[in-house]
Protein backbone atom coordinates (compact mmCIF):
# COMPACT_ATOMS: atom_id res chain seq x y z
CA UNK A 1 0.00 0.00 0.00
CA UNK A 2 0.80 3.23 -0.62
CA UNK A 3 1.41 6.45 1.41
CA UNK A 4 3.52 9.11 2.57
CA UNK A 5 4.65 11.47 5.21
CA UNK A 6 6.91 14.58 5.42
CA UNK A 7 10.29 13.62 6.53
CA UNK A 8 12.88 15.37 9.24
CA UNK A 9 12.43 17.53 12.10
CA UNK A 10 9.06 19.54 10.79
CA UNK A 11 6.71 16.39 10.71
CA UNK A 12 3.84 16.00 8.63
CA UNK A 13 3.11 18.89 6.67
CA UNK A 14 -0.33 19.09 8.77
CA UNK A 15 1.07 18.12 12.05
CA UNK A 16 3.63 20.69 11.98
CA UNK A 17 0.72 23.63 11.19
CA UNK A 18 -0.80 22.02 14.28
CA UNK A 19 2.09 22.16 16.45
CA UNK A 20 2.21 25.99 15.11
CA UNK A 21 -1.33 26.98 15.87
CA UNK A 22 -0.74 25.49 19.30
CA UNK A 23 2.31 28.10 20.11
CA UNK A 24 0.67 30.93 18.57
CA UNK A 25 -2.10 30.36 20.36
CA UNK A 26 -0.07 30.66 23.74
CA UNK A 27 2.01 33.33 22.55
CA UNK A 28 -1.33 35.39 22.21
CA UNK A 29 -2.26 34.46 25.16
CA UNK A 30 0.69 35.72 27.03
CA UNK A 31 0.79 39.55 25.06
CA UNK A 32 -3.05 39.34 26.12
CA UNK A 33 -2.15 38.45 29.78
CA UNK A 34 0.94 41.56 29.58
CA UNK A 35 -1.67 43.95 28.45
CA UNK A 36 -3.89 43.21 31.35
CA UNK A 37 -1.28 43.46 33.83
CA UNK A 38 -0.90 46.85 32.60
CA UNK A 39 2.41 46.33 30.54
CA UNK A 40 1.06 46.51 26.93
CA UNK A 41 2.25 49.69 26.04
CA UNK A 42 5.58 49.15 26.90
CA UNK A 43 5.79 46.23 24.89
CA UNK A 44 4.23 47.56 22.20
CA UNK A 45 7.36 48.65 20.43
CA UNK A 46 7.15 44.63 19.30
CA UNK A 47 4.73 42.78 20.83
CA UNK A 48 5.53 39.03 21.46
CA UNK A 49 4.62 36.27 18.89
CA UNK A 50 5.75 32.49 18.55
CA UNK A 51 8.94 32.46 18.24
CA UNK A 52 10.05 35.75 19.61
CA UNK A 53 12.78 37.26 21.88
CA UNK A 54 12.37 39.77 24.78
CA UNK A 55 15.05 42.69 25.89
CA UNK A 56 14.77 44.63 28.88
CA UNK A 57 16.27 48.09 29.06
CA UNK A 58 20.17 48.13 29.64
CA UNK A 59 20.54 49.22 33.42
CA UNK A 60 16.73 50.10 34.16
CA UNK A 61 17.79 54.17 33.24
CA UNK A 62 15.15 55.16 30.79
CA UNK A 63 16.11 59.13 31.02
CA UNK A 64 19.52 58.51 30.24
CA UNK A 65 18.63 55.62 27.70
CA UNK A 66 16.13 58.44 26.10
CA UNK A 67 19.27 60.74 25.28
CA UNK A 68 20.75 58.12 23.37
CA UNK A 69 20.46 58.92 19.75
CA UNK A 70 21.15 56.09 16.03
CA UNK A 71 21.47 57.46 12.72
CA UNK A 72 17.78 57.85 10.80
CA UNK A 73 16.70 54.53 9.59
CA UNK A 74 17.23 53.05 5.97
CA UNK A 75 13.72 52.76 3.98
CA UNK A 76 13.84 49.48 2.45
CA UNK A 77 11.03 49.50 -0.66
CA UNK A 78 8.16 46.87 0.27
CA UNK A 79 5.06 46.07 -1.33
CA UNK A 80 1.78 47.39 0.29
CA UNK A 81 -1.01 46.19 -0.96
CA UNK A 82 -3.88 45.51 0.77
CA UNK A 83 -4.79 41.85 1.63
CA UNK A 84 -7.47 39.82 2.71
CA UNK A 85 -6.14 37.61 5.99
CA UNK A 86 -7.58 36.26 9.21
CA UNK A 87 -6.95 36.75 12.70
CA UNK A 88 -8.13 34.00 15.34
CA UNK A 89 -8.92 35.65 18.18
CA UNK A 90 -8.80 34.17 21.96
CA UNK A 91 -11.57 31.72 21.44
CA UNK A 92 -9.97 30.37 18.46
CA UNK A 93 -12.62 31.96 16.33
CA UNK A 94 -10.87 33.07 12.65
CA UNK A 95 -12.12 36.33 12.61
CA UNK A 96 -11.41 38.96 8.89
CA UNK A 97 -9.05 41.28 8.59
CA UNK A 98 -7.08 43.19 6.02
CA UNK A 99 -3.07 43.92 6.21
CA UNK A 100 -1.00 45.89 4.31
CA UNK A 101 2.98 46.64 5.12
CA UNK A 102 2.80 50.88 5.67
CA UNK A 103 6.87 50.68 5.70
CA UNK A 104 10.44 48.75 6.59
CA UNK A 105 13.23 50.74 7.41
CA UNK A 106 16.55 49.37 8.06
CA UNK A 107 18.28 50.41 11.93
CA UNK A 108 21.10 50.15 13.36
CA UNK A 109 22.63 48.79 16.38
CA UNK A 110 22.80 52.29 18.31
CA UNK A 111 18.61 52.49 17.86
CA UNK A 112 19.19 49.70 20.44
CA UNK A 113 21.88 50.91 22.58
CA UNK A 114 19.90 51.05 25.82
CA UNK A 115 18.54 47.53 25.73
CA UNK A 116 20.66 44.12 27.07
CA UNK A 117 19.92 42.09 24.01
CA UNK A 118 20.32 38.06 24.29
CA UNK A 119 23.57 36.76 23.29
CA UNK A 120 22.46 35.55 19.37
CA UNK A 121 21.41 38.85 18.61
CA UNK A 122 23.80 40.84 19.75
CA UNK A 123 25.54 42.09 15.95
CA UNK A 124 22.13 41.86 14.18
CA UNK A 125 20.68 44.26 12.26
CA UNK A 126 17.19 46.07 13.30
CA UNK A 127 14.31 46.16 10.91
CA UNK A 128 11.49 48.04 11.32
CA UNK A 129 7.98 46.95 9.89
CA UNK A 130 5.02 49.19 10.46
CA UNK A 131 1.46 48.20 9.09
CA UNK A 132 -2.20 48.69 9.14
CA UNK A 133 -4.72 46.03 10.26
CA UNK A 134 -8.50 46.95 9.26
CA UNK A 135 -11.48 44.81 10.92
CA UNK A 136 -13.35 44.05 7.87
CA UNK A 137 -16.17 41.85 10.04
CA UNK A 138 -19.04 42.89 11.75
CA UNK A 139 -18.30 42.66 15.53
CA UNK A 140 -15.18 44.35 17.33
CA UNK A 141 -11.80 42.78 17.94
CA UNK A 142 -10.91 42.78 21.06
CA UNK A 143 -7.14 42.84 21.63
CA UNK A 144 -6.07 41.87 18.34
CA UNK A 145 -2.31 40.86 17.75
CA UNK A 146 -1.71 40.43 14.14
CA UNK A 147 2.06 41.83 14.67
CA UNK A 148 2.45 38.15 15.93
CA UNK A 149 2.09 36.72 12.30
CA UNK A 150 4.28 38.73 10.61
CA UNK A 151 7.67 38.10 9.67
CA UNK A 152 10.30 40.02 7.55
CA UNK A 153 12.36 36.60 5.40
CA UNK A 154 15.96 37.62 4.60
CA UNK A 155 17.95 36.54 1.48
CA UNK A 156 18.40 33.00 3.13
CA UNK A 157 14.83 32.62 3.12
CA UNK A 158 15.26 32.52 7.03
CA UNK A 159 12.59 34.94 9.16
CA UNK A 160 14.45 37.50 11.10
CA UNK A 161 13.98 37.15 15.19
CA UNK A 162 11.08 39.02 16.47
CA UNK A 163 12.44 41.43 19.15
CA UNK A 164 9.67 42.08 22.37
CA UNK A 165 11.09 45.10 24.40
CA UNK A 166 9.33 44.70 27.43
CA UNK A 167 10.36 47.72 29.69
CA UNK A 168 11.58 51.64 28.39
CA UNK A 169 10.67 52.41 25.06
CA UNK A 170 13.04 52.95 22.73
CA UNK A 171 15.27 56.36 22.77
CA UNK A 172 14.49 59.63 21.88
CA UNK A 173 15.55 60.48 18.11
CA UNK A 174 16.75 56.99 17.15
CA UNK A 175 15.22 57.21 14.25
CA UNK A 176 12.46 54.18 14.89
CA UNK A 177 8.85 55.05 13.15
CA UNK A 178 6.69 56.68 14.90
CA UNK A 179 4.43 53.72 15.06
CA UNK A 180 7.08 51.85 17.07
CA UNK A 181 5.54 54.06 20.39
CA UNK A 182 2.57 52.52 19.46
CA UNK A 183 0.22 49.07 19.07
CA UNK A 184 -3.01 47.98 18.04
CA UNK A 185 -5.60 49.55 20.31
CA UNK A 186 -7.13 47.54 22.49
CA UNK A 187 -10.08 47.14 20.89
CA UNK A 188 -10.78 47.79 17.23
CA UNK A 189 -14.15 48.66 15.72
CA UNK A 190 -15.71 46.92 12.77
CA UNK A 191 -14.54 49.08 9.34
CA UNK A 192 -11.81 50.67 11.79
CA UNK A 193 -8.26 50.53 10.89
CA UNK A 194 -5.14 51.40 12.68
CA UNK A 195 -1.54 51.32 12.64
CA UNK A 196 0.96 49.24 14.42
CA UNK A 197 4.84 48.42 14.60
CA UNK A 198 7.01 45.23 14.97
CA UNK A 199 10.87 45.16 15.47
CA UNK A 200 12.63 42.27 13.54
CA UNK A 201 16.33 41.46 13.77
CA UNK A 202 18.40 39.97 10.66
CA UNK A 203 22.15 38.92 10.50
CA UNK A 204 24.52 41.01 8.83
CA UNK A 205 24.16 41.20 5.06
CA UNK A 206 20.78 39.24 4.94
CA UNK A 207 19.01 41.76 2.94
CA UNK A 208 15.06 41.26 3.20
CA UNK A 209 12.92 39.77 0.55
CA UNK A 210 9.89 39.62 2.34
CA UNK A 211 7.29 40.35 4.74
CA UNK A 212 4.67 37.68 4.89
CA UNK A 213 2.13 37.13 7.68
CA UNK A 214 0.66 33.48 8.37
CA UNK A 215 -2.29 32.94 11.24
CA UNK A 216 -2.54 29.07 12.15
CA UNK A 217 -3.61 27.00 9.42
CA UNK A 218 -4.23 29.69 6.71
CA UNK A 219 -2.21 30.01 3.43
CA UNK A 220 0.43 32.54 4.00
CA UNK A 221 0.02 36.33 2.31
CA UNK A 222 3.97 37.47 1.03
CA UNK A 223 4.58 41.14 0.14
CA UNK A 224 7.70 41.42 -1.97
CA UNK A 225 10.47 43.72 0.04
CA UNK A 226 13.74 44.57 -1.93
CA UNK A 227 14.24 43.44 -5.07
CA UNK A 228 12.39 40.84 -3.54
CA UNK A 229 15.35 38.19 -5.31
CA UNK A 230 18.28 38.82 -2.39
CA UNK A 231 20.35 37.41 -5.20
CA UNK A 232 23.32 36.40 -3.22
CA UNK A 233 23.36 38.10 -0.63
CA UNK A 234 24.28 37.06 3.52
CA UNK A 235 26.21 34.05 1.30
CA UNK A 236 23.70 32.51 -0.58
CA UNK A 237 24.85 30.55 -3.46
CA UNK A 238 23.59 31.43 -7.21
CA UNK A 239 21.26 28.80 -8.61
CA UNK A 240 23.33 26.18 -10.53
CA UNK A 241 26.44 27.17 -8.24
CA UNK A 242 28.63 23.85 -7.33
CA UNK A 243 29.86 23.85 -3.64
CA UNK A 244 31.73 21.37 -1.92
CA UNK A 245 30.50 19.67 1.52
CA UNK A 246 31.37 16.30 3.25
CA UNK A 247 29.13 12.74 4.07
CA UNK A 248 30.45 9.85 6.27
CA UNK A 249 30.28 6.46 4.75
CA UNK A 250 28.93 3.47 6.38
CA UNK A 251 32.37 3.01 7.87
CA UNK A 252 31.80 6.45 9.19
CA UNK A 253 34.96 7.35 7.08
CA UNK A 254 34.59 11.38 5.11
CA UNK A 255 33.69 11.11 1.75
CA UNK A 256 34.11 14.79 -0.18
CA UNK A 257 31.32 15.72 -2.63
CA UNK A 258 30.41 18.29 -5.13
CA UNK A 259 26.84 19.82 -5.03
CA UNK A 260 25.66 20.96 -8.35
CA UNK A 261 21.64 21.85 -8.21
CA UNK A 262 19.89 21.32 -11.51
CA UNK A 263 16.61 22.55 -11.43
CA UNK A 264 13.65 23.35 -9.14
CA UNK A 265 10.57 22.92 -10.83
CA UNK A 266 6.79 23.43 -10.03
CA UNK A 267 4.52 20.48 -10.51
CA UNK A 268 0.50 19.57 -9.82
CA UNK A 269 -1.01 18.09 -6.71
CA UNK A 270 -2.56 15.70 -9.34
CA UNK A 271 1.23 14.00 -10.17
CA UNK A 272 0.55 13.09 -6.44
CA UNK A 273 -2.76 11.20 -7.02
CA UNK A 274 -1.66 7.82 -6.75
CA UNK A 275 -0.72 8.64 -2.58
CA UNK A 276 -3.09 8.86 0.14
CA UNK A 277 -2.74 12.54 0.82
CA UNK A 278 -4.71 14.35 3.45
CA UNK A 279 -6.92 16.84 2.53
CA UNK A 280 -4.71 19.53 3.58
CA UNK A 281 -1.35 18.22 1.15
CA UNK A 282 -4.07 18.18 -0.95
CA UNK A 283 -4.34 22.30 -1.50
CA UNK A 284 -0.45 22.66 -1.61
CA UNK A 285 1.46 22.69 -4.85
CA UNK A 286 4.79 20.34 -5.06
CA UNK A 287 8.15 21.34 -6.20
CA UNK A 288 10.83 19.59 -7.39
CA UNK A 289 14.29 20.21 -6.31
CA UNK A 290 16.47 17.92 -8.70
CA UNK A 291 20.71 18.20 -7.40
CA UNK A 292 23.70 16.61 -8.86
CA UNK A 293 26.11 15.27 -6.37
CA UNK A 294 29.68 13.83 -7.33
CA UNK A 295 31.22 11.63 -5.17
CA UNK A 296 35.46 13.19 -4.84
CA UNK A 297 35.98 11.43 -2.33
CA UNK A 298 38.11 8.22 -1.73
CA UNK A 299 35.04 5.71 -0.53
CA UNK A 300 32.00 4.60 -1.62
CA UNK A 301 28.90 6.91 -0.96
CA UNK A 302 25.70 5.81 -0.16
CA UNK A 303 23.16 8.10 -2.34
CA UNK A 304 20.86 9.18 0.45
CA UNK A 305 22.00 12.48 0.32
CA UNK A 306 18.69 14.45 -0.68
CA UNK A 307 17.04 13.16 2.71
CA UNK A 308 18.13 16.30 4.47
CA UNK A 309 17.59 18.65 1.87
CA UNK A 310 15.29 22.07 3.51
CA UNK A 311 13.30 24.16 0.92
CA UNK A 312 12.24 27.58 2.53
CA UNK A 313 9.70 29.57 0.46
CA UNK A 314 9.05 33.02 0.23
CA UNK A 315 7.03 33.40 3.55
CA UNK A 316 10.48 31.66 5.57
CA UNK A 317 8.27 28.64 6.01
CA UNK A 318 10.33 25.31 5.80
CA UNK A 319 9.49 22.22 3.82
CA UNK A 320 11.58 18.87 4.37
CA UNK A 321 11.36 16.35 1.74
CA UNK A 322 8.23 14.20 0.97
CA UNK A 323 8.89 10.63 1.70
CA UNK A 324 6.22 8.72 -0.80
CA UNK A 325 6.85 5.27 0.15
CA UNK A 326 5.65 2.96 -3.18
CA UNK A 327 7.64 -0.26 -3.19
CA UNK A 328 7.59 -1.76 -6.76
CA UNK A 329 5.78 0.87 -7.83
CA UNK A 330 6.78 3.77 -10.51
CA UNK A 331 6.97 6.54 -8.06
CA UNK A 332 6.50 9.76 -9.26
CA UNK A 333 7.08 10.28 -13.02
CA UNK A 334 7.93 14.23 -12.68
CA UNK A 335 10.75 13.11 -9.96
CA UNK A 336 12.38 10.43 -10.83
CA UNK A 337 14.52 8.13 -7.97
CA UNK A 338 18.34 8.71 -7.53
CA UNK A 339 19.89 7.38 -10.80
CA UNK A 340 21.81 5.02 -10.09
CA UNK A 341 20.10 3.47 -7.52
CA UNK A 342 23.56 1.60 -5.56
CA UNK A 343 26.80 2.91 -3.92
CA UNK A 344 28.19 5.90 -5.50
CA UNK A 345 31.79 5.10 -6.73
CA UNK A 346 34.66 7.74 -6.19
CA UNK A 347 34.14 9.72 -9.64
CA UNK A 348 30.80 8.70 -10.31
CA UNK A 349 27.80 11.00 -9.91
CA UNK A 350 24.09 10.64 -8.72
CA UNK A 351 21.33 12.59 -9.67
CA UNK A 352 18.53 12.74 -6.97
CA UNK A 353 15.22 14.84 -6.83
CA UNK A 354 12.86 15.57 -3.28
CA UNK A 355 9.20 16.34 -3.68
CA UNK A 356 8.20 19.48 -1.51
CA UNK A 357 5.14 20.94 -0.49
CA UNK A 358 3.77 24.55 -0.03
CA UNK A 359 0.82 27.05 -0.13
CA UNK A 360 -0.07 28.12 -3.66
CA UNK A 361 -0.14 31.33 -2.09
CA UNK A 362 3.72 30.79 -1.60
CA UNK A 363 6.78 30.07 -3.77
CA UNK A 364 10.00 29.11 -3.33
CA UNK A 365 13.15 30.94 -1.91
CA UNK A 366 15.53 29.34 -1.12
CA UNK A 367 17.01 25.96 -0.19
CA UNK A 368 19.78 24.44 2.11
CA UNK A 369 21.88 21.07 2.37
CA UNK A 370 24.69 20.08 4.31
CA UNK A 371 26.78 17.30 4.79
CA UNK A 372 26.36 14.80 7.48
CA UNK A 373 30.10 15.26 8.70
CA UNK A 374 30.42 17.20 11.96
CA UNK A 375 32.62 19.78 10.15
CA UNK A 376 30.22 20.62 7.07
CA UNK A 377 28.76 23.75 6.63
CA UNK A 378 25.13 24.41 5.62
CA UNK A 379 24.83 25.44 1.97
CA UNK A 380 22.54 28.09 0.65
CA UNK A 381 21.20 28.07 -3.06
CA UNK A 382 18.75 30.84 -4.89
CA UNK A 383 15.47 28.65 -5.82
CA UNK A 384 15.04 29.79 -8.96
CA UNK A 385 11.72 27.99 -10.21
CA UNK A 386 12.13 26.45 -14.11
CA UNK A 387 9.56 25.23 -16.33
Amino acid sequence: MSENRQNGQNGENHRTGRTRTAAARRTRRTSRALAAAGVGALAVLATGCGGGTSASSGDGDGEQAGKRSGAPATPVAVASSPQAATWTDGDDKARPIELAPKSLARGSAADLAHVRLDDDMKGMVPYYLTFSVTNTGRGALDRPDPESGFAVVGADGRPGERLMLMANPPATGSGLPESCAKGVPATLAAGRTAEACQVFMLPKGQEPTAVSYTDDDAAPLVWKAGDGKGGTAGGVLAAGASADSVWRNSDDRPVTVKITPKSVRAGDIADLSRFDLDEDEKKLVPYYVTVEYRNTGEYDLYPGLQDDLELRSASGQPSRPLVLIDIGGPGVGECPDATPDEMVKPGATVTQCSVHLLARTDRPATFTLSGDDPKARPLTWTATVTD
